[in-house]
């Protein structure tokens, strides 16, 4: 009888990987902010899809490098974050190292996985393409660990939005779409400021609900160098240049216009942020964007793709 019990009671534990349970390493890859690698590829595919040049294949790839890079920052962050001991007071999502979920050793090595990942698919796009990619992807990846690792992390300086603008907007969308047509236009990139500033909008509810904890741990981050009102208008700000972008890039296309669909979903979060709400009240904001973000890429890429 107490044989049975003990073996029913294994038959429910969950899926450990180096002694944490699988849920726990799913939310420290941190899924809410996954839309960020995501759209751009969407987006970069409605483009090439317009131009009558999708290739299936590559769309993939490049979401896939997209999302292990995506992956493997947040992995990087939480890891060189934990052990610096500037995670240690937050209210935010659980982080794996800070709350002592998992080794420090096992988050970093999660970390070189998926940058590893990102890797392999990426030369796999660069030897079918152009070999420049390679030294891009090496780029975003010394960018992903250099955010919170070495010595001088720039994301303490108040540039990680430039990190994100740059490779989960610039970088992401008009390599999506030079890896499918091997041409770059004027729409790729306008389309490309839109993802951007969506991704850093993204970034800033983080920052913005972080800005106590950061301050009393040393991290400079934008938001705490802009203070709180400012920030606040910040992503305002980066929410309605999204919207702005779209309008732009119907000029080259007009049925670009639908990505506009997705304004009611910008609407909650704004009035949270402006309503002045701090701390876990927060949360939900970044859950909103979020959404948004994801409604905007399907509304976007699908006009962009007629």
């Amino acid at each position: 009888m107490v044989a049975g019990s003990s073996a029913s009671a294994r038959s429910v534990e969950p899926l450990n990987i180096a002694g944490t349970a699988l849920e726990h390493w799913i939310e420290g890859a941190r899924p809410k902010t996954l839309p960020a690698a995501v759209v751009p590829v969407a987006v970069g595919t409605g483009i090439a899809f317009g131009d009558g040049q999708a290739v299936g294949g590559r769309a993939l790839l490049a979401a896939v490098v997209a999302l292990a890079l995506q992956i493997a920052t947040n992995y990087a962050n939480d890891y060189s974050d934990g052990v610096r001991g500037t995670d240690d007071v937050r209210v935010g999502p659980l982080r794996l190292v800070a709350s002592g979920t998992a080794r420090p050793r096992a988050v970093k090595g999660a970390a070189l996985v998926w940058f590893g990942v990102a890797a392999v698919c990426g030369v796999v796009l660069a030897l079918s393409t152009s070999l420049w990619l390679v030294a891009i992807g090496a780029l975003a990846i010394a960018a992903g660990w250099l955010y919170t690792g070495g010595p001088s992390p720039y994301g303490y300086m108040g540039l990680g939005e430039v990190f994100v603008f740059v490779f989960f907007g610039l970088v992401a969308t008009v390599g999506t779409v030079y890896v499918q047509t091997e041409t770059i236009g004027r729409i790729e990139w306008v389309a490309a400021v839109a993802v951007g500033v969506l991704a850093v909008a993204l970034l800033i509810t983080n920052n913005l609900r972080d800005i106590p904890g950061d301050i009393e741990s040393g991290k400079r981050t934008l938001a705490v160098r802009l203070g709180d009102e400012r920030t606040r208008r910040f992503y305002v700000l980066a929410i309605a240049a999204a919207f702005v972008a779209v309008v732009v890039s119907a000029i080259d296309r007009p049925w670009a216009l639908v990505g506009l669909a997705a304004v009611p979903l910008a609407v909650p979060p704004i009035r949270v942020v402006l309503g002045g709400a701090k701390g876990r009240d927060l949360i939900a904001v970044l859950a909103g964007t979020s959404r948004l973000q994801l409604a905007f890429g399907v509304c976007y890429s699908i006009g962009l793709a007629i």
